[in-house]
């Protein structure tokens, strides 16, 4: 019997719905249903480690890592210009130090470098170059290095009430120079700070890096001391301080040539200090 075409078609459409294979067509496997696409999503960027807040919401202070069996030490260098000494670069005095930046990239050495805004300021591009290197980091280091307590080495000192901006100002500097990254770490200029100091910057989620190593870098003339100062004072976890500035540390670059060899033949590891700080606040 011949079904009229429309009938035919009605039926054809019936069997298409019930079933994969009908007198109508050729087979057709079922499709299984596509999964929904993920969303695509930016991984979360990962905030430098810090450390918590202390007792009543103080500024945290970081000064080494645990003393474990990992033998890493942080470098430091801090790029001190106090913020009326435009004068005196005018003039030619030297407070930055190529040299010394050009010997920690030859010798492969990771190095945290504590900045004041006025120092990015009078070296952009050097500030920049820095920020950019994946083998440094950029913190704070004030905008003025001015003290922030009475009688520290004979520094200008910042009011209590300025403390904060003086810091928020060095973050400034360090953006218009072109560092994409500052890491939010302060140290306070001349290393010195009391309660009061760590209450004005609170707040900020800055944590306040000191160190256990002095160098002896600054106004030394005997770079061979200065080695020998910070080899005598290495311990596993340690933070070492020096300095960025020709005129105020003139031998720091020669001191590092014979401190970095030594302490990697002692089978010390170099380290920047976020990577210290992660492992004192259990981030890796």
């Amino acid at each position: 019997m011949i079904l009229p075409v429309r009938r035919l078609a009605a039926l054809c459409a019936l069997g298409a719905a019930l079933a994969p294979l009908t007198a109508c067509g050729t087979p057709h496997a079922p499709r299984a249903a596509r999964p929904a696409a993920p969303a695509h999503t930016s991984p979360a960027p990962t905030r430098p480690p810090t450390l918590a807040p202390g007792p009543a919401g103080l500024t945290p202070v970081f000064s080494s890592a645990p003393r474990t069996a990992d033998k890493r030490v942080a470098l430091t260098f801090d790029a001190d210009m106090t913020a009326d000494q435009g004068a005196r670069a005018a003039a030619g005095e030297h407070f930055d130090n190529p040299g010394l930046i050009a010997a920690l990239r030859a010798l492969k050495v990771p190095a945290t470098v504590f900045m004041t805004g006025r120092w990015a300021e009078e070296y952009p591009d050097q500030a920049r170059s820095l920020g950019h290197d994946p083998g440094f980091e950029v913190a704070n280091h004030s905008y003025s290095h001015h003290a922030f307590t009475d009688d520290c080495y004979g520094l200008p000192t910042v009011p209590e009430d300025r403390m904060r901006a003086d810091v928020e100002r060095a973050f400034t500097a360090f953006r218009k120079a072109g560092v994409p990254d500052a890491m939010p770490y302060f140290r306070f200029p001349g290393g010195c700070y009391d309660r009061r100091a760590l209450r004005a910057v609170s707040g900020m989620g800055v944590t306040a890096v000191q160190w256990d190593v002095v160098s002896g870098d600054a106004f030394a003339t005997d770079a061979d001391a200065v080695a020998r100062q910070v080899l005598e004072g290495v311990r596993p976890g340690s933070v070492v301080v020096m300095h960025c500035t020709r005129s105020a540390a003139p031998t720091t670059e020669r001191a590092v040539r014979t401190i970095v060899p030594e302490l990697r033949r002692q089978g010390y590891r170099f380290v920047k200090v976020s990577e210290l700080i992660g492992a004192a606040s259990g981030r890796r």
